[in-house]
């Protein structure tokens, strides 16, 4: 009993140790499968970090690159974003449109500098081929050159100043019309942007007298005689020997005066003009109807430090004597200060109007309209008019003074004026040769009168001894 007792521990302790030998087999074989598969892990999370970091430094060198090829573009247009042209000013605005040209359009979104941005290439201002550069060479005797500022809107150039560029040259056609800019500016960002051609001031009289052009009028589209005006002025008056006449128009507004009282015709003209055009873009019969309505209209310019700001304060004054309590006059810079747009917008809330209508008071339609009058920043009218919480609604008219016909009619007669000065010129110089010749003659006579008393004289001595 006591053996087969023995017998049976025995192999219950043979089998325990069997187990436990098989048991611990079992685990070293899983702990090392685990093991491995570890470091499979690993081995892969190391790859993808390989992978990723890899990536990564390509984002990074592409987004270099990228901002590399912006900036690059960036510095082509700032150097072009100049009021003076030189002799490489040409070839820079070619080298900056293939540059831009050359970017990706993510590329293109990267483009800033001084003054450089995406709309500088990118923006669409409408179809440049409708506008007429007018620098034709074959002048003629009789030039009238039309200088204006300019604008880089292409639909606001063709609209506005070739359309009084077209009516002066049908009331006109034994002149040639030619026209000249200003602004150095617009006429590299134009011929840059769509290689239209604009000559500038000294350009278009450089091409008058080498075209042997005699008479020369000029009519400037300018608002006022301000500095762009009194710069235009000068710049001719170093010209006027080279030609057998010259003359210059009044611009749009006429004579200054000297006060904020002093209004003429011009200025009522405009005035009608443009109250006519907004009330109709608008729907309404005439002012008192949009004031009935509730409406009241903005007419918002640029403004100037010249002491011909007070042309503005002018304007309002008219807006008045025609009745137009619903008309108010602004300006961008803000001078004269009362027609800074907070000053305005107090102006129309005190009058009780809660419609307003913001509208140009500028012979284009271009930056200032789109941008400082209807732009969507903070710091635009139409924006300033909304945060104010003063009014129903604001509504924008973007549209230059150029495209308005009875402003065209206005110029066409300034340039009459002004061409029939120089006939009255001519006339006065003939006047003025013929006086002298008569006192030539009277000297010549007077002459004769004194040698022949003098030989009578003679004559009587000789008679006398």
């Amino acid at each position: 009993m006591k053996r087969k007792s023995m017998l049976a521990l025995l192999l219950a302790v043979s089998m325990t140790c069997s187990m436990t030998a098989a048991t611990g087999a079992v685990a070293f074989a899983s702990d090392d499968t685990a093991t491995e598969e570890s470091a499979d892990d690993a081995t892969a999370d190391d790859a993808d970090a390989a992978d990723t970091e890899e990536a990564s430094d390509d984002t990074t060198e592409a987004s270099d690159d990228d901002q590399k090829a912006a900036d690059e573009v960036a510095a082509l247009i700032d150097k072009i974003y100049v009021q003076e042209r030189t002799d490489t000013t040409d070839e820079d605005c070619k080298a900056a449109k293939e540059a831009w040209d050359k970017l990706t359009d993510a590329q293109k979104e990267l483009v800033e500098g001084e003054e450089a941005s995406p709309e500088y290439f990118g923006r669409d201002t409408g179809d440049a081929s409708k506008d007429d550069p007018r620098n034709q060479d074959e002048i003629g005797e009789n030039e009238l050159l039309v200088v204006s500022f300019g604008t880089s809107f292409n639909d606001s150039r063709a609209e506005d100043i070739k359309g009084i560029e077209d009516a002066l040259a049908e009331a006109y056609p034994d002149w040639s019309v030619r026209r000249a800019f200003t602004a150095q500016i617009i006429i590299n960002h134009v011929e840059a942007r769509d290689n239209e051609v604009i000559d500038n001031m000294q350009q278009a009289l450089d091409r008058a007298v080498d075209n042997g052009v005699k008479n020369l009028v000029v009519q400037p589209t300018h608002l006022m005689h301000g500095a762009e005006y009194d710069e235009m002025v000068e710049a001719i008056d170093g010209y006027k020997d080279k030609f057998e006449s010259v003359a210059i128009a009044e611009p749009m507004l006429g004579e200054v005066g000297d006060d904020a009282t002093v209004i003429n015709d011009d200025k009522k003209a405009v005035a009608q003009a443009i109250t006519d055009e907004a009330c109709k873009e608008a729907g309404f019969d005439d002012m008192q109807a949009a004031a009935d309505a509730g409406t009241a209209f903005v007419f918002m310019g640029h403004g100037t430090s010249h002491t011909a700001n007070v042309t503005y304060d002018q304007m309002q004054t008219q807006m008045n004597d025609l009745g137009f309590t619903n008309a108010f006059i602004g300006t961008v810079e803000g001078e004269p200060e009362d027609t800074a747009c907070e000053a305005v917008i107090e102006k129309v809330k005190e009058a009780g109007y809660k419609n307003v209508i913001l509208r140009p008071l500028m012979v284009v339609a271009g930056d200032h309209a789109n941008n400082d009058m209807a732009g969507d920043d903070e710091d635009s009218w139409k924006s300033q008019f909304e945060a104010s919480g003063d009014f129903d609604s604001v509504d924008c008219q973007i549209a230059g003074l150029g495209r308005i016909e009875a402003v065209e009619d206005l110029y066409v007669e300034h340039t009459k004026a002004a061409i029939d000065s120089l006939g009255a010129s001519d006339e006065a110089a003939t006047d003025d040769a013929d006086a002298e010749a008569a006192d030539d003659t009277k000297d010549e006579a007077a002459a004769d009168d004194a040698q022949t008393e003098e030989t009578t004289d003679d004559t009587a001595e000789a008679d006398a001894e």
